[in-house]
Formats: C-alpha cells, structure tokens, sequence
C-alpha cells in the first residue's frame, strides 16, 4: 500500500504570520511552526502560496527560513521559486544557506514558457544547490502545466529532483507518471481534496492547507490506508469534506481562510497582505464550525 516520502506523509504548506501593521512575525512563524509540528505536520513548506510568497521581499523570505529552520526538527522546505530563472536560483542559494531540507520550485508563472523553457528553468533552479527539490505542477494558477514527458526527463536525469507537488487535477495522469518515474520518485498531492485518491495510485502523502487544523486527521487517513484500512480511511476523508471545501473559494481565495482559522485557534497569523485583500464577513464564524465539526468527529485536535 506504499508509505510516507521522504519529508514525511503530511507536509503543511505553511501560512506566513504577520503583526497588526503587516510586518513580519518572525516569533510567531517559529510557534505556529511548532505547533503544527505538534499537530500531526511531518515537514513545512515554508514561503510558499499558502505563504503569501509574492508579497514577501527576498529579505523576509530569508529571515522567515531561518526562523523555522530553527524552530522544529521536522523538515523545512523553501518555496524559493519565481516566475524568474535567475532570481529563483538567487534565492535557492540563500535557502540552502538557511538551512532547509529541500526546494519547493513552482511552474514559472504568468509568462507560460515551452515546455524545453520549463525543463530548462527547472535544471537551473536544481543545479543551484545539492538540495532534493520538488517540482510544484499548478496549472491553474500559473497557466501552464508541465507536461508528463517534461515531468519524466526531468526526474530521470536530474538526480535532485526527487518530487513533484502535484495539483493538476487528474488522478489518472498522476498514476501514469508513479508507474513510469523512478521507484524513489515521490508525488505528494498539492490538492487537499485529492489526497484519497492520489494515495490509491501510489501517492507519498500530502503538501496541504487543511492540514493547518486537521493535520492528525490527515495523519490517520494516510497511516489508515497504508495500512490497508480503506474503509476507515474513507471514514476519515468524508471528515475533512467541510475543511476541503472551506480553505479556498472565489470570496476567500486561499490562504485568507487558513488565517482566519489560526485566528480562531489562538495562533499568529494575522491578515493576508494585499492583493489579497480582507476576509469575508462571517469566516470566523465558518471557521469555528469546521473546526467543531472535526472536534465532534472525535480527532482529539486542541
């Protein structure tokens, strides 16, 4: 039935906290860090798109690796792409020197380059540092996917690309890539909702949003079908529906829901910088639902 990759099964895709004007919150990114550490999160990804890694200067993204690299003992991967080769290879070279485990490099963005652009950029961003790196496939929000052929050369030949954060929405496509890659290939699903079936054609766990406050339910659903309980496994997805469908939408488009959940728990986290612009009325109130659904459901969260 498989088993966790090598940064573990559940990887939160880390919210990055600010204070009341907006700044950095370096002490509350390393006890959110910890906590979800605590919470059922085997690895981070830190600066990613949960982690408003747009709005974040090269500085703050340097200074938040270090904080979280500091701060647990779990793997930190650094979402050190751009939309630009050579400024993603500049900021790889300053997330090894924080520290970091690994490299989350997404699909260059907006430009849409061919598919010989992306093989090139990803080759570029690997050969930067001695760092395993997992390839971030989004096409819906970078325009373009990277096509399975681009996909398969690249962790063939390319001994540091280990991984792929798989949100391209097609379950079937992702079977045929674990069946053709390497067997130390790992495909962790980038889509929460996608997760029990990513795991059914061999996915080595989640890069998740819900896991910020269902990170032990999650725990459960992956050790529960490895173990070859697929009916509690199936259990324990029909749990998360609601925190599926509550982490993003056209209203609150990810990560304002993630913040306005850690508001609810006590957490730092803070506002979402600008474009993203202020939460919904009533998503605190959604968030304390969700969460109380889970609580009833009986995952002992805190």
């Amino acid at each position: 039935m498989g088993g966790p990759g090598r940064f573990g099964g559940v990887v939160t895709a880390m919210a990055t906290p600010f204070d009341g004007e907006g700044r950095l919150d370096l002490d509350g990114a390393a006890t959110l860090a910890r906590w979800l550490a605590d919470h059922g999160s085997e690895g981070l990804v830190v600066a990613g798109t949960t982690g408003e890694a747009p709005t974040l200067s090269d500085s703050e993204k340097r200074d938040l690796w270090r904080a979280v690299v500091e701060a647990v003992t779990v793997p930190v991967i650094a979402g050190s792409g751009t939309n630009d080769t050579a400024h993603s290879v500049q900021l790889t070279k300053v997330a090894e020197a924080a520290g970091v485990a690994g490299i989350l490099a997404v699909t260059p963005y907006y430009s849409r380059p061919s598919q010989a652009g992306l093989d090139a950029h990803f080759r570029a961003v690997a050969g930067a540092s001695r760092l395993p790196l997992m390839i971030y496939d989004i096409p819906i929000r970078t325009g373009r996917k990277v096509a399975h052929d681009t996909l398969l050369r690249l962790v063939r030949e390319v001994a540091t690309i280990v991984a792929v954060k798989d949100a391209a929405g097609d379950p079937a496509g992702s079977a045929r890539l674990i069946a053709e890659a390497p067997d130390d290939f790992d495909l962790y699903c980038g889509d929460d909702s996608l997760t029990l079936p990513l795991l059914a054609v061999g996915g080595a766990g989640v890069v998740g949003v819900a896991t910020h406050w269902a990170g032990e339910v999650f725990a459960e659903m992956l050790g529960a079908f490895w173990k070859g309980d697929v009916d509690a496994a199936q259990s324990l997805n029909a749990r998360l529906i609601e925190s599926y469908a509550f982490e993003t939408g056209d209203a609150a488009p990810n990560p304002i829901p993630t913040k306005a959940m850690l508001g609810v728990l006590g957490l730092p986290g803070g506002q979402c910088r600008l474009p993203l612009g202020p939460p919904p009325e009533g998503l605190q109130a959604r968030a304390r639902q969700v969460l109380e659904g889970l609580r009833a459901g009986g995952s002992g969260l805190g």
